[in-house]
């Protein structure tokens, strides 16, 4: 009798661990892995259909599980640090495990992986954005002049702004996008500010610590760039309106220049249609809630 119902009781417990699963999302990255004999998939769109039937059925057992971006070089140098057998299954396990901490992933609740992968894949991006912007803004240094760390002061700057813009943007739902353009590339950052049930604000804390940091590196370096704000609520027009970086700080942008932003081709030159039901007007006055970094010298 002192066994009965041990397997019952596992199977309640396997419902509640967590999993992960490393997702090879491409081709290029599939055939890769195919060097290890212990990898014995044989045909990309076969392990994908494999993989999507394996999370159908862990999701109707019960368990919640998280898809990973599993990235080929990452994996061999992880094998070469800790000293395992990249041909080994337990190896690959060890890898999906340090995914599930630290790099991107998505939860998987049910939708077809033809969905789930290009938001797995943008996950990816925007961490090693923000990972590029946060190295190139701790190699900034200190101030020769004052001693003063310039990214960290940047960064306060930036948070300070953040604030300031969210606090004088209209009530609804709010879509900010900073672009900054560094000599390797245009870094790209963007933050959902929605409205909730009890007038507040609801932030995801990694979209404004990628925000932050990317508006920091323009705001340090001095680099082209700019924000823009779209708004949005009901019974309304949305209403954009924006602000290019300028030195150490923002200038507003007036409504005829974010018109042609909004309604230029940017490849072509030509002039498009504006959307309907949409403002685009200058931006509102952020206050006295902008201190200067003291970097002018």
């Amino acid at each position: 009798m002192a066994n009965t119902g041990h397997p019952t009781m596992r199977r309640v417990l396997r419902r509640e661990i967590a999993g992960t699963i490393g997702l090879l999302t491409d081709e290029h990255d599939f055939r890769a892995m195919r060097r290890y004999r212990t990898f014995t998939f044989q045909n990309h769109t076969a392990y994908l259909r494999e993989v999507e039937a394996l999370l159908k059925s862990l999701a109707a057992q019960g368990n919640h599980t998280t898809v990973a971006l599993f990235d080929p070089e990452e994996y061999a140098e992880f094998c070469t640090a800790t000293g395992l057998d990249p041909d080994a299954p337990s190896s690959r396990t060890r890898f999906t495990a340090e995914l599930a901490t630290t790099g991107p992933t998505v939860p998987y609740d049910g939708q077809p992986l033809a969905e789930l992968l290009p938001h797995l894949v943008d996950e990816a991006v925007r961490q090693a954005t923000w990972e590029y912007a946060a190295t190139l803004l701790a190699r900034i240094g200190a101030c020769a002049s004052c001693g003063e760390d310039i990214g960290r002061a940047a960064f306060g700057r930036a948070s300070n702004l953040l604030v300031r813009i969210l606090d004088t943007a209209p009530q609804g739902n709010r879509h900010l996008v900073c672009s900054v353009t560094t000599p390797a590339e245009t870094l790209v950052a963007v933050l959902h500010a929605d409205d909730d049930s009890e007038d507040g604000t609801e932030l995801d804390e990694a979209e404004v610590l990628e925000f932050t940091t990317i508006l920091a590196l323009g705001l340090a370096t001095q680099s082209p760039g700019g924000l823009v704000m779209r708004t949005t609520a009901p019974g309304t027009t949305d209403r954009i309106y924006g602000w290019r970086l300028r030195g150490d700080g923002v200038q507003p942008l007036t409504a005829g220049e974010v018109f042609d932003a909004y309604c230029t081709d940017a490849d072509s030159g030509d002039l498009i249609s504006p959307e309907p039901d949409v403002d685009y007007c200058t931006p509102p006055d952020l206050g006295e809630g902008e201190p200067t970094t003291g970097h002018t010298h």
